[in-house]
């Protein structure tokens, strides 16, 4: 029992590890006017996918806590201008929205691999729920509690958006959907590899 707990803290804490590095080193994020396109949904995939949703949640709350620190610092000048509008309601998009989808992935692959007795689409369907709940759950908030806001109201007005999902549509464009594909995919890829290298 002690062995297992051993191996799983240290398999958690490379996971950690990775998602720290990849954001430290510029690996976790491609800037896209002022969104990013993140990476660092591909270590949170396979840890929920190959440890069980808990350690999604882990992973995605350490994801958040990097993207909260880009918010205090004015590294990223999204989440920077709306931690000047409301810092809790920053926390909970950066940290809380990261934490819900690691869950959510881990749940869906739970969910996912009792349909799939071969064992092989579920682990890309399931990665590719990451980086789409991420955007979803992210840009959600976003409209739910910064909608009103100076700073987004200029930015539907540049985009010329209608309504707030148009809004949403608009700002996500491209970065969206080549996150969903190129996080997903190699996220599924990589979960697969290291569920069977666990076994």
């Amino acid at each position: 029992m002690k062995n297992t707990n051993t191996k799983t803290l240290t398999r958690v804490a490379l996971l950690v590890a990775i998602e720290v590095v990849m954001k430290l080193v510029g690996l976790g994020s491609v800037p896209m006017g002022p969104l990013y396109m993140s990476f660092l949904t591909l270590p949170i995939a396979v840890g929920a996918i190959t440890m069980g949703p808990a350690v999604g949640a882990l992973l995605g709350g350490v994801f958040g806590a990097v993207s909260f620190y880009d918010a205090i610092t004015g590294a990223s000048a999204m989440t920077g201008a709306l931690f000047q509008v409301s810092p809790l309601n920053t926390f909970i998009l950066c940290v809380g929205m990261r934490v819900l989808m690691g869950l959510c992935c881990g749940l869906i692959f739970k969910g996912l691999q009792k349909l799939d007795k071969s064992r092989t689409w579920s682990y890309i369907v399931s990665a590719m729920t990451a980086p789409a709940l991420n955007t979803l759950f992210f840009m959600g908030y976003i409209v739910l509690a910064f909608y009103g806001c100076d700073y987004v109201q200029n930015l539907v007005s540049v985009k010329g958006a209608a309504n707030p999902f148009m809004f949403v549509v608009l700002l996500v464009g491209v970065q969206g959907v080549a996150e969903f594909l190129v996080s997903g995919i190699l996220g599924g890829i990589v979960a697969r590899a290291v569920a069977k290298f666990l076994k």
